[in-house]
């Protein structure tokens, strides 16, 4: 509905590429709605996926024994953390959905994206003890996970060699959004469009378009280990 906020995360270095095509049906879709949409493309971003010293501004809280986890949280406390960490959680903050566009590397997402969960979801933002899980700090959002795969659906299916693709959601979906507070939609997933012929890709853009239509409808999935391992 108009005046959603949206947040794209989207990794893929062809905008030609089905995971580019996916973003901008996206793109479209919602903003035709009246969303207004932000894409942070990672790899034009030259995104920096390492976590390091450099994400603090100034002194440190300990310039004994370098700890990231609590270097990032006190140096989000005082406002110290740098321009590029700072932006995407501006980004995050405003978004009443995040959408994660990717292909799927080896059983999970890119090192660009998940540089992106590394250094953005710092502690005090994203998550605060004990306030984690439903009341992880960033609840009240919503997270859907749009990918491709090399494979094929029966290579993921239970008895499939793969297993369930719903094994390789569950750090994803469950370890970091839902840790965050984040309510998870069902994930978009392309089975092989590589294999695909034309015709059956521009079917699987109609289909995320068409889902984009009813998206705001759809109840969040069970955030419990059921989900993934019944």
């Amino acid at each position: 509905p108009p005046g959603r906020k949206v947040l794209i995360v989207y990794a893929h270095q062809e905008p030609k590429s089905l995971n580019g095509s996916l973003k901008r049906v996206a793109v479209e879709e919602l903003s035709k709605q009246g969303c207004s949409v932000t894409v942070s493309d990672l790899y034009a971003m030259q995104f920096e996926p390492r976590a390091t010293r450099n994400d603090i501004v100034g002194c440190l809280h300990n310039s004994e024994e370098f700890n990231y986890g609590i270097e990032t949280w006190e140096a989000y406390k005082r406002g110290a953390l740098s321009n590029d960490l700072i932006e995407e959680q501006k980004k995050v903050q405003e978004a009443d959905l995040l959408i994660f566009q990717f292909p799927l590397y080896w059983f999970s997402m890119p090192a660009i994206m998940k540089g992106w969960m590394d250094r953005v979801l710092v502690q005090g933002f994203a998550f605060e003890f004990p306030n984690c899980y439903d009341s992880g700090l960033l609840k009240n959002k919503l997270a859907l996970f749009s990918f491709t795969t090399g494979g094929s659906k029966e290579m993921y299916e239970k008895g499939g060699i793969s297993g369930d693709i719903r094994y390789l959601l569950w750090p994803m979906q469950h370890g970091i959004m839902h840790f965050c507070g984040v309510k998870v939609l069902a994930p978009h997933i392309c089975f092989a469009p590589e294999y695909a012929s034309e015709k059956e890709r521009k079917e699987m853009l109609i289909a995320w378009a068409q889902r984009l239509k009813n998206l705001w409808k759809e109840e969040p999935i069970n955030c419990s280990p059921e989900w993934y391992f019944k």
